[in-house]
């Protein structure tokens, strides 16, 4: 039987460094890998890798990346801490989600949505 096993978004951005900064020192991830040229990086945090690649001309539309955890009002509360700014705070949604969103200096969205612990 074949079965998914992950996935790692790319990402547009049209300051390579100035992302993975934010990533880094607002959300908490780790750089693990940047190309030489520095037109593509990958930052990681537990088991959430997210690719990001140079758009300097912005001919990329920002994407939207939906991220879950079991833990969401303490990555919330740890984001907040590092400086995040959310486009929306934590929320329960008509369908039974809690969540929350922010976006990164492109502009693409993160949704972090809270998964019950049996999930």
């Amino acid at each position: 039987m074949n079965t998914l096993c992950g996935i790692a978004p790319e990402l547009p951005a049209s300051d390579l460094q100035a992302s993975c900064e934010y990533y880094e020192r607002q959300l908490g991830f780790k750089i693990v890998m940047t190309l030489p040229d520095r037109a593509y990086a990958i930052v990681e945090r537990d088991a959430v890798a997210i690719h990001l690649f140079s758009d300097e001309t912005r001919q990329h539309t920002p994407v939207g990346a939906h991220i879950f955890t079991h833990d969401l009002d303490v990555v919330y509360g740890q984001m907040r801490d590092r400086g995040a700014v959310f486009s929306q705070h934590i929320t329960l949604k008509p369908w039974g989600n809690r969540e929350f969103r922010l976006a990164d200096p492109f502009g693409n969205e993160l949704k972090f949505t809270e998964l019950p612990l049996d999930a």
